[in-house]
């Protein structure tokens, strides 16, 4: 066994031993059906934490022969097929995680002959009286492996796309990259020793003007998951089961990450929801994360009012767009609807079935979820309409055209998730959160009972009723502030 030609199992291993773990090897059972076939060309593309990784590795489990894998798998779903053991740890697997190799290389121009050169040395150990040292192409090695034993390798290939992303302006990494794919799945040989080419990343196939660098790849995406949508992230099902076992409440997990349709499936970022399950506290996901900040510069292009749409989307509108002209990369995108378009891969845009009937092509609508999953933040306004001071803040927020999200402090309370949230990231004491001036407030006598409640005992009071909050209240980033202070407003939000 080696590191990446024949690898071991320990990967999917740690992700069994994990404290919550969901079987999706039924993914396994999907790639068995078109093993040594023209459909067995695979490229599928979800956002960061999405579980690609993990199915990479559950792959690489099963099929290598380097690895003993029939105790691992015989009590998931795939120990239920009839093709169970007809393929367990049957062929040559080769798993490349390009991320890794990109991260141990002084300089991305060293990518490709880094992949080749520590691939074909353990090719050489595995076939050393067919692999001589003039055999310099990894490609060529495969095919006279293929011809010499009549062996046929899996290749699975994670984090595909990075160079694509990360190196988009080196021109050089980037036409070496593909002409490295090319000579691995294009063309009539590449057929002789493939058993199947499984490609994970963010991105779909990267396209050239109108053609497809490598058009013999079935693409499955944000835009079509098609058969394979429930075997990356979770289903609600899934998730329904994770509140029932951990208690929590799956209302609000709903609310919180509910983001995206794939077909009939509603689907779920695993990381977020194993997290939540963990630690029991809601989290911003997106906006933490590098993808988050490599958008921004895209979106201040500001594209044919680009930003308008994006703030309409937040407040639940939806927009038209055109999937056909983005080319699948960073380098070329040029108008609104290339943007919008890469925001679906990188799972900030959620594409809604509404209106379309569910068909998602070039028209289709799209929508950012209302939460702070869903991306891309926006000021949450909290206020009870009826109260003069919030009705001030409203009209001071348009008079000063700041983009907000409102929200009805007393029939959509805060949560007590949401005010732990809050407090925490704030620099407000505990008790600036609390209405001292309504009438509940007075009624229950908080003002001498506070003061011996825990943190968490107030907080939890607070999420009762949403009279007990100071309103209005503004959330944004890492600001919070309550009460209407036009001063204070002035100098933190203009």
């Amino acid at each position: 066994m080696g590191r990446f030609v024949n690898p071991d199992n320990s990967a999917f291993q740690a992700a069994l031993n994990s404290r919550i773990y969901v079987d999706k090897t039924g993914l396994i059972v999907c790639m068995n059906e078109v093993l040594d076939s023209t459909d067995a060309y695979i490229c599928n593309s979800r956002p960061r934490r999405f579980g690609k990784s993990y199915a990479a590795n559950m792959l690489a489990a099963y099929y290598s022969k380097g690895a003993e894998s029939e105790k691992m798998f015989s009590d998931l779903e795939i120990g239920q097929s009839e093709d169970f053991k007809k393929h367990l740890n049957k062929y040559d697997v080769i798993h490349i995680d390009v991320q890794w190799f990109l991260i141990n290389c002084e300089d991305a121009d060293n990518v490709v002959p880094y992949i080749t050169r520590v691939v074909l040395d353990e090719l050489r150990e595995v076939y050393p009286e067919i692999l001589r040292q003039e055999v310099v192409s990894l490609p060529d090695a495969l095919s006279l492996v293929k011809d010499k034993t009549g062996r046929k390798f899996i290749i699975i290939i994670d984090e595909w796309d990075v160079l694509i992303r990360d190196e988009s302006a080196n021109k050089k990494v980037q036409d070496e990259y593909i002409r490295f794919l090319r000579g691995m799945f294009k063309g009539t040989e590449p057929t002789k020793y493939i058993q199947l080419a499984y490609l994970t990343g963010i991105l779909p196939i990267k396209k050239e003007k109108t053609q497809s660098a490598l058009n013999n790849f079935r693409e499955y995406s944000m835009l079509n998951a098609g058969c394979l949508a429930s075997y990356i992230g979770f289903t609600e099902d899934e998730v329904k089961a994770l509140c029932e076992t951990y208690k929590k409440d799956f209302t609000e997990v709903k609310r919180w990450y509910d983001g995206y349709q794939l077909g009939k499936y509603h689907i779920y970022n695993p990381n977020v929801v194993v997290n939540l399950m963990a630690d029991e506290s809601f989290q911003s996901y997106w906006s933490g994360t590098a993808s988050y900040d490599s958008i921004v510069p895209l979106i201040n292009m500001d594209f044919d009012g680009l930003k308008t749409a994006i703030i309409e989307m937040v407040s639940g509108a939806s927009v038209e767009v055109d999937v056909g002209s983005f080319q699948n990369d960073v380098e070329n995108i040029v108008n609104k609807d290339d943007v919008l378009t890469y925001l679906i891969h990188m799972g900030f845009i959620k594409c809604s079935s509404g209106k379309c009937g569910g068909i998602l092509a070039a028209g289709k609508e799209a929508k950012i979820s209302k939460n702070d999953y869903g991306g891309i933040e926006i000021m949450l306004f909290l206020y009870y309409p009826k109260c003069s001071t919030c009705q001030k803040a409203k009209k001071w927020l348009d008079a000063n055209n700041i983009s907000y999200e409102e929200r009805h402090i007393v029939e959509e309370n805060p949560t007590y998730e949401e005010l732990k949230q809050w407090y925490e990231k704030g620099d407000l004491p505990l008790k600036k959160f609390f209405n001292t001036s309504g009438m509940l407030y007075k009624e229950q006598k908080l003002k001498d009972k506070l003061p011996d409640m825990s943190e968490e005992e107030q907080l939890r009071l607070l999420a009762t009723n949403g009279m007990l909050v100071k309103r209005p209240l503004i959330v944004e980033d890492n600001l919070v502030l309550t009460g209407f202070k036009e001063k204070e407003w002035t100098e933190k939000l203009l």
